[in-house]
C-alpha cells in the first residue's frame, strides 16, 4: 500500500493569516445585529416609520443571503482574495456612508450595500483558509475558529453597539467597521494568496435576479401588510414576490450548475439540518431586536444598561458553540439537534413572563437557556447537512447551510418582527405604526402610554410564542427522522470546505 502524502504543519504565516480573515468575518456576523439595541437611537434621530424601521434592519441580511451562493460562484471564477479584497473595501465605504445618512432612505440602501459587499466576504474567506491550512485535521480546527467567531460576532453585536452608543452618536455602530477594513486591505496581500477553483460553471445571473427580487417583494408584503393594513400595493407585490421564487426554483432544478441544489432537499435529515439553520437564527434575531425595545422603551434601561442585560446570553452562546463538537462526538447528532430545539423553545417560552412594569430577570433566563440551543445550532448544522450527501456535493450542501442561517437572520425581523409590529397595530393607542414612533408623540397621557407599552410586550410575546412552538415541532421532527448515530465534525467541515472551493493553488 503507497503511504498518504503528510501536509507540513501550519506555519506563523497560516495562523497569522487566519487571524486577518477572521476580521472581515467578525464584521459581516457583529453587523447583522449590531443594530438590535440601536434602534431606539437611530428612531429618535431619524425618524423612520414602522416598515422602514425593519428595512433598517434586515435590508443587510437579505442582501447576504440572497447573494452568498453567487458571490461563492463569481469567486471561484475571478479569485477568492481578490473578491475578498474588493468586498472588504466596499463593505468600508458602505460603514462610513452609513454613519452618516441623513434619513432612513439612504440608512437603508447604505445597509444593503454592507450586505451586497459582506455576501463576498464569507465564502471566499472559508476558501482563503483551505489554501492556508493544507492538513485536513489542521484545517478542520481553522474552520472550527471561523464558526466560533462568525458565531461571536452575532452574539456580541448588540453588546458592541450598546457600548458604542453610550458614549457617542449612532453613527459610530458603522464607524467602528473601518480600522478592521484597513487593517486587512493592507496585510491580506502579504499574508494571503490567490485561491481559484479547479471546476467549471458561471453565475446564473437570471437565478440571482430571481431569487432577490422574489424575497424582497414578499418580505416588502409582509411588512407593509403588517404595518398599514392589506391593501393593493402588498398584495401585488406578495403575488409577484411568489411567483419570482417559484420561478427560482423550477429553474435551478433545470441548470447544470444551479445557485442552489434543490435536490438536496429530497433527503428528509439534510431538510431538517436546513430548517434548522434558518428558524434559530430567525427566532435569535426577532427576539434580540424585539428583546433591545423591550429592555429601553419599556423598561426604561439605558443602552449600556441594556447591553449588560444581553451579556449573560451572548456569553452561554459562544461558549455553547465552541463545546458542542466535544459533546456530539460523544452524544450523537440527532441528540445535539433535538437539544437545540428544547432549549431553543424553553428560552422562547421563558419570555411570556415578561411584561410592561418589569422583568428584566424573565429576559436574562430566557436568553441564558435559549443560547444553548443557539450555540448547539450555530456548531452542527453544517456538519449535519454535509454529512448526509456524496463527498462530490458536499459544497453545495455547505453553502445552502450558510444561506439559510443568512436568510433566517433576516426573515427573523421581516416575519416575527411583522407580526410583532401588525399585534402592536391592533392593540396600540393608534397614535403611531410603532412604539418608538409613539413615545415620541407630545403630550401624551400616562394612559396611552401605558396601552403602548402592553401592546408591544403582547406583540413580543406573541411572536417568541409563536417561535417557541415551531422549534417544539422541528424538535419532535428531528426526533422521528434523523438517525441516531453520530457524526464527525472536522471531517464533515473539512471535506465540505475542500469541495466548495475547489482550491488551485497558483
Amino acid at each position: 500500500m503507497n503511504a498518504q502524502p503528510v501536509s507540513p504543519p501550519p506555519g506563523p504565516r497560516a495562523w497569522l493569516g487566519l487571524l486577518v480573515v477572521l476580521g472581515p468575518v467578525l464584521l459581516v456576523a457583529m453587523d447583522g445585529s449590531v443594530l438590535f439595541l440601536a434602534m431606539p437611537r437611530i428612531s429618535e434621530a431619524l425618524s423612520p416609520t414602522a416598515d422602514q424601521t425593519l428595512w433598517i434592519l434586515d435590508a443587510y441580511g437579505f442582501a447576504v443571503g440572497s447573494l452568498l451562493v453567487a458571490f461563492g460562484n463569481v469567486g471561484d471564477r475571478y479569485g477568492r482574495l481578490r473578491l475578498l479584497m474588493a468586498g472588504t473595501a466596499v463593505f468600508g465605504a458602505a460603514s462610513a456612508a452609513a454613519a452618516f445618512a441623513p434619513g432612513p432612505e439612504l440608512l437603508i440602501v447604505f445597509r444593503a450595500l454592507m450586505g451586497v459587499a459582506g455576501a463576498t466576504l464569507l465564502p471566499s474567506a472559508l476558501a482563503v483558509l483551505s489554501e492556508l491550512f493544507t492538513d485536513p485535521r489542521q484545517r478542520a480546527k481553522a474552520i472550527g475558529i471561523f464558526a466560533a467567531t462568525f458565531a461571536a460576532g452575532f452574539a456580541v453585536g448588540p453588546i458592541v453597539g450598546g457600548k458604542l452608543l453610550s458614549s457617542f452618536w449612532w453613527g459610530s455602530v458603522f464607524l467602528i467597521n473601518l480600522p478592521v477594513v484597513v487593517l486587512f486591505l493592507i496585510l491580506a496581500p502579504v499574508l494571503l494568496r490567490e485561491v481559484r477553483t479547479t471546476g467549471t460553471g458561471r453565475v446564473d445571473v437570471p437565478s440571482v435576479v430571481l431569487s432577490a427580487a422574489g424575497i424582497l417583494l414578499t418580505v416588502y408584503a409582509v411588512k407593509h401588510a403588517a404595518a398599514w393594513g392589506v391593501t393593493v400595493p402588498p398584495v401585488a407585490a406578495g403575488t409577484v414576490g411568489t411567483a419570482a421564487l417559484g420561478w427560482f426554483v423550477r429553474r435551478q432544478l433545470r441548470l447544470e450548475h444551479p445557485l442552489i441544489d434543490f435536490r438536496l432537499f429530497r433527503d428528509r435529515v439534510f431538510t431538517i439540518a436546513a430548517v434548522t439553520g434558518l428558524l434559530p437564527l430567525a427566532a435569535w434575531s426577532a427576539t434580540a431586536y424585539l428583546g433591545g425595545v423591550y429592555l429601553q422603551s419599556v423598561l426604561g434601561l439605558t443602552v449600556l444598561d441594556a447591553a449588560l442585560v444581553v451579556l449573560p446570553g451572548a456569553a452561554v452562546l459562544i461558549v455553547a458553540c465552541v463545546v458542542t463538537p466535544a459533546l456530539v462526538a460523544r452524544t450523537g447528532t440527532r441528540t445535539a439537534l433535538v437539544g437545540c430545539h428544547v432549549f431553543v423553545a424553553a428560552g422562547l417560552l421563558l419570555l411570556l413572563g415578561t411584561n410592561a412594569s418589569g422583568g428584566v430577570g424573565w429576559y436574562v433566563a430566557s436568553t441564558v437557556v435559549a443560547g444553548l440551543g443557539y450555540g448547539i445550532s450555530f456548531s452542527v448544522v453544517a456538519d449535519t447537512a454535509v454529512a448526509t450527501v456524496p463527498a462530490e456535493r458536499a459544497g453545495s450542501a455547505a453553502a445552502v447551510a450558510e444561506t439559510s442561517n443568512e436568510i433566517g437572520n433576516a426573515l427573523g425581523i421581516a416575519l416575527l418582527g411583522s407580526l410583532a409590529a401588525w399585534v402592536f397595530r391592533l392593540q396600540g393607542p393608534g397614535v403611531a405604526g410603532t412604539l418608538n414612533e409613539t413615545l415620541l408623540v407630545p403630550g401624551l397621557s400616562a394612559a396611552v402610554v401605558g396601552d403602548a407599552k402592553a401592546a408591544f410586550v403582547t406583540g413580543l410575546h406573541v411572536a417568541a410564542a409563536l417561535a417557541g412552538v415551531l422549534h417544539i415541532a422541528l424538535g419532535a421532527l428531528t426526533l422521528r427522522h434523523l438517525p441516531g448515530a453520530s457524526t464527525s465534525t472536522g471531517d464533515a467541515v473539512a471535506r465540505a470546505a475542500e469541495e466548495a472551493s475547489g482550491v488551485a493553488r497558483p
